[in-house]
């Protein structure tokens, strides 16, 4: 079994109103402090994480890009030094287009990072407005174009469906647009509506309208359907790929492997036991550089715990779940009606499953 390693980096040029993420804008000056804070961390901890070999490393945010790329350097130098990083590793890196451009993803690609997260949203000049994106849908083109120019040979867009304003139309053509840029990957996430940031608060107080979700289930649909034809494999709800390209890290997530999370909020997953750091960065700043773990919380699963994670997690991916995990009389009346398969030992849910998975996960478990 191997692990991942994710590093969460809160800067952002903005805070989108939809966001829920441990990002914040304004606090760039920390940059320095904050990637020697990663460097102790990983010191602290490397120890407990010494028979575990990692899979994968993802950087996320907020937005990695806006520190240096020699920033980028000695985090992926030390983090070798620190853990068993396998020689093949995916080591993927979130960017905002207007955080980089050809030189700075050369020199990315030449530090070791192989793959490239890019969060386009969309293609729509207004849907970007909604959704209060700084970037421009030619931004994502030239970002783009930079990243081929620079070497990347696996790049994931990032798409968000239903935003305020946007048609079925206009969907169709964000997701054209996207397939004739042909990445390697592509994620694209209904747009949901967190009670804690400005959107939920708009939402709730009637200033903007909340996701229509017969809408969305036919832009799910839609992209199902164009994703498909162009020749990408829909191997995970919100996910599909090239044959061969699916993250390696986040496929980790979905089969309850192991992972570390660095940084101010990560959260690690190890053994039944899920902890999460610190969520403020001037407080993880500050307890680590004390030489302190800064270790904000944690819970022990129960069996039950473990057994909706094992069916509601195994039911996200095309792999699906062993039937000898399952209870037949239950999958039943699923079968019956075309939400779920079974193939080759396995209960794999269907496109039109993928719908309902929570609902579907919930009755299995």
């Amino acid at each position: 079994m191997t692990a991942g390693l994710y590093v969460h980096v809160p800067f952002c040029l903005t805070r989108c109103g939809y966001c829920d993420f441990n990002a914040y804008a304004g606090l760039g000056h920390l940059a320095d402090r904050y990637v020697d804070a990663l460097q102790r961390e990983a010191d602290l901890v490397a120890g407990e994480w010494r028979d575990e070999r990692f899979a994968s490393v993802f950087l996320g945010g907020g937005t990695p890009t806006t520190l240096e790329p020699s920033h980028l350097e000695s985090l992926l130098v030390h983090f070798r030094d620190s853990f068993d990083i396998a020689p093949d590793a995916e080591i993927t890196i979130e960017a905002n287009p207007d955080t980089v451009d050809e030189p700075k993803l050369a020199a990315q690609r030449d530090a070791g990072y192989t793959r490239l997260s890019m969060g386009a949203q969309s293609f729509d000049e207004g849907v970007l407005l909604s959704l209060e994106r700084v970037h421009s849908p030619d931004s994502v083109r030239r970002a783009f174009a930079a990243a081929r120019a620079a070497g990347h040979d696996n790049v994931n867009l990032d798409l968000i469906y239903g935003a305020e304003g946007e048609t079925l139309e206009s969907w169709r053509r964000t997701l054209e647009e996207t397939i004739e840029l042909d990445p390697e990957h592509v994620s694209a996430y209904a747009l949901t509506i967190e009670p804690a940031t400005p959107l939920g608060r708009e939402v709730a107080t009637g200033r903007r309208p909340a996701p229509d979700p017969d809408l969305q289930a036919d832009m799910f649909t839609l992209a199902c359907e164009l994703l498909g034809a162009a020749g990408y494999e829909h191997y995970e709800i919100s996910n599909w790929a090239k044959p061969g390209r699916e993250c390696v890290h986040n496929l980790g997530y979905w089969e309850s492997r192991p992972y570390l999370g660095l940084g101010a909020g990560a959260h690690s997953y190890r053994a039944d036991r899920r902890w999460w750091n610190l969520r403020p960065p001037q407080q993880y700043l500050d307890t680590v550089e004390s030489g302190q773990q800064p270790t904000g919380g944690e819970e022990l699963l129960t069996h039950d715990d473990r057994r909706l994670e094992l069916v509601s997690l195994g039911l996200r991916t095309t792999r699906g779940l062993a039937v000898d995990d399952i209870d037949l009389a239950k999958v039943q009346p699923f079968l019956e009606v075309g939400l779920v398969i079974r193939s080759n030992g396995h209960l794999v849910i269907t496109e039109r499953g993928m719908l309902l998975a929570n609902e579907v996960a919930l009755a299995l478990a």
